[in-house]
């Protein structure tokens, strides 16, 4: 078998409509689908999505795919979602932040050196910019 690799991974907010300006024009990150009624936000990252949930939906409200259902999930609470920046990118980010009055809550150097920056978004959910040799198979 070949090694999994992360296709999407999913954050909860119930407010969407904050949520959409913060990943697409602050992160730069390519809307695929917003239906517009308050449910999800799928964004497309790099070869991976990044979908957002409105829990208030998803977890009560049944939906399917061609009478496939797909089963009901939500989760309260801040999420965790980190993102590849490269150690060059990594001031240039610093410096974004700063300019759209985002607060960076913490900056760790490892100890193999790669830096990660840790800030919200506004649904609470930690987000954090990684250089990828963090994890030594992502160098």
């Amino acid at each position: 078998m070949n090694s999994l690799r992360v296709l999407e991974t999913c954050l909860y907010a119930d407010d969407l409509a904050a949520m959409r300006p913060f990943y697409e024009q602050f992160l730069g990150l390519e809307v695929v689908d917003d239906p517009l009624d308050e449910r999800h936000l799928f964004f497309r990252c790099d070869e991976s999505m990044l979908l957002i949930f409105n829990p208030r939906h998803t977890a009560h409200e049944q939906s399917d795919v061609d009478g496939q259902p797909i089963p009901l999930h939500g989760a309260q609470g801040a999420g965790h979602v980190a993102f590849a920046v490269s150690p060059e990118e990594m001031p240039g980010w610093k410096e974004r932040l700063a300019g759209f009055g985002v607060e960076i809550e913490s900056e760790v150097v490892w100890p193999n050196g790669a830096v990660s920056i840790y800030f919200r978004d506004p649904a609470g959910n930690s987000v954090e910019l990684a250089n990828p040799g963090l994890w030594s198979f992502a160098d």
